[in-house]
């Protein structure tokens, strides 16, 4: 009898040395629960069994039934939820060995179409002083009690348990967050390409849809919406819906600042996450209460000195936004907004450019032009008053008046020059400034060369290629207003750390020191558009000796 009991027992503890041995090895938290309560049970002959998990304050997160039915499960009201003999085991260190559970005074019963059970074993798992769960086996299936020897057995499993708990929680996080850093990744990822297209977007509306589209699919929302504040207006108005599910989030269109949730975000500048409730849904469109959406988040476009507008995305069922949506849609939201006010500022700049050349083009129209013609027009009135008197004299006035309306066509054609797109193209700076020299050549009848590198200076940063270009279009213009000149050339060379033009003319020239105010803005446009680049501009000139503009730029990018 001796000899069988220690062959039972040295079977007991190889199938309790082969099962720590498999609790180790399992990494994963949810079969692992299965796998300590089908490993007591087996190691016990128990007829039931189950392993709780408590959550880090304590309170029973799940329990895994092993020996019960699918129609045993269904039928019960609920599941044990701490009470009774098992909260007993949740707080406590000790186990708990009875005969017969209902003789206990700590017990509560069982829950309603729970099968009966008669004697019990529950062993805490316990880790530095707090369980981690709790082991509770059920009616042996030969229908003896629990003995101390397979107390023993599951306190020693209990002890296994515990590390592997351990280690398949800190396999959980790693993976986590591995998976964190992964989505982070992918986030930055993002957000780089989204970056780079935004920088080079120069329309509201392609600076939305981009953003709201490819925000969508990463995040694989259904639904999303941009409201946007027109300049010197307060209302966000909707200008960009996408998703099929619903045609709207919200009943109306149109928000002031501060009113509900979109007016909010813009009044705030803070995003706002809202959980759809039925018997709260005033603002909310009705498809939204009718097609399952969980969560609606909206998030400020802000710029560096406002909120431009409000972006609105929703997700379905019961996944909610998580804090890492919550900080990458902010991010998405803020280049956004930065993107959109650059837009705005270029826009706001492109319309004073324009105003200023209107502007300009007046005076040089009103002073120039429009006076020339007016003289010619009194030419002739005069001329007509000679015809009877002296048609010799008249026919001079009229000679006089066409010599005019000639100088006034050569002057429109210079304004037309001058008119040009002041920018490259399409093209390298030599390419533009032989653009400028052929205009100038057709609109002046001069003669006009243009020398340079062939390589057409393409190492020469844009800033300082359109430098040069607009010196060169200023001094061409002026060149066709004033000088009067034959021939004009125009020479582009390099040294080791300089691009250099010089732009020569033949024409009647002038005194530098008489004539240097009444040059206008013209010199100082050029001269302050090199030193803008890190250069410098000098013009020298005499009379009867034409005039030479030499300029330069630094190779180097900083300015």
């Amino acid at each position: 009898m001796a000899k069988n009991s220690r062959s039972s027992l040295e079977q007991k503890m190889m199938a309790l040395h082969q099962a720590t041995i498999q609790l180790i090895q399992d990494v994963s938290l949810d079969s692992l629960m299965e796998r300590i309560a089908a490993q007591a049970s087996e190691l016990t002959e128990a007829r039931y069994a189950a392993f709780g998990m408590l959550s880090d304050t304590g309170k029973l997160e799940r329990f895994i039934p092993i020996g019960l039915s699918a129609a045993e499960l269904a039928g019960m009201d609920h599941q044990p939820i701490g009470m009774g003999l098992i909260g007993e085991l949740m707080c406590s260190s000790e186990s708990i060995r009875l005969k017969d559970i209902s003789t206990d005074s700590r017990s509560v019963g069982f829950p309603v179409n729970h099968p009966a059970m008669r004697s019990f074993l529950g062993v805490p798992i316990r880790q530095d002083n707090r369980n981690l769960g709790v082991i509770f086996l059920a009616d042996k299936k030969d229908g003896t009690d629990f003995t101390d020897s397979d107390q023993n057995l599951i306190e020693m499993l209990a002890i296994s348990a515990a590390a592997a708990i351990r280690n398949a929680r800190k396999y959980d996080r790693l993976i986590k967050r591995d998976q964190d850093m992964t989505r982070r990744n992918e986030n930055l990822s993002l957000l780089n390409n989204m970056a780079s297209t935004l920088a080079t977007s120069t329309e509201i509306d392609a600076i939305c849809k981009i953003s709201l589209t490819q925000l969508m699919d990463f995040l694989n929302l259904k639904v999303g919406e941009v409201y946007l504040r027109p300049e010197g207006e307060k209302k966000m108005k909707l200008v960009l819906h996408r998703g099929k599910l619903i045609p709207c989030l919200w009943k109306e269109e149109t928000f002031s600042v501060g009113r509900g949730m979109v007016g909010m975000t813009a009044k705030t500048g803070l995003p706002k996450v809202l959980t759809v409730n039925p018997n709260d849904g005033q603002e909310l469109h009705e498809s939204v209460l009718l097609n399952s959406i969980h969560q609606i988040a909206s998030f400020p476009l802000r710029g560096r000195s406002s909120v431009l507008g409000v972006l609105c995305v929703a997700v379905l069922d019961n996944r909610p936004f998580t804090d890492l949506d919550i900080q990458f849609i902010g991010a998405i939201g803020s280049w956004m907004g930065t993107a959109l006010e650059n837009v705005r500022y270029n826009n706001n700049s492109r319309r004073l450019a324009v105003l200023e050349e209107r502007e300009r083009i007046g005076m040089d129209l009103h002073d120039g032009i429009i006076q020339s013609i007016y003289a010619v027009g009194l030419g002739l009135e005069h001329a007509r008053l000679l015809l009877s008197e002296n048609p010799g004299e008249a026919q001079d006035r009229i000679d006089q008046s066409i010599n005019g309306l000639n100088n006034t066509i050569r002057d429109i054609r210079t304004y037309i020059l001058d008119l040009r797109p002041r920018q490259l193209v399409d093209e390298n700076l030599m390419q533009g400034l032989q653009r400028l020299v052929n205009e100038f050549r057709a609109n002046t009848l001069a003669e006009a060369h243009l020398n340079g590198p062939a390589d057409g200076l393409e190492k020469l940063p844009a800033s300082k290629a359109l430098a040069l270009f607009h010196i060169c279009q200023e001094a061409l213009a002026n060149t066709a207003k004033h000088a009067k000149a034959k021939k004009v050339e125009v020479v582009v060379w390099t040294t080791a750390d300089r691009a250099l033009m010089e732009i020569r003319d033949n024409g009647k020239g002038f005194e530098m020191e008489s004539t240097r105010t009444s040059l206008g803005h013209g010199l100082s446009n050029m001269q302050t558009r090199a030193r803008n680049v890190g250069g410098d501009l000098e013009l020298t000139s005499e009379p009867g000796m034409g005039t030479t503009i030499l300029t330069w730029v630094p190779f180097t990018t900083e300015e």
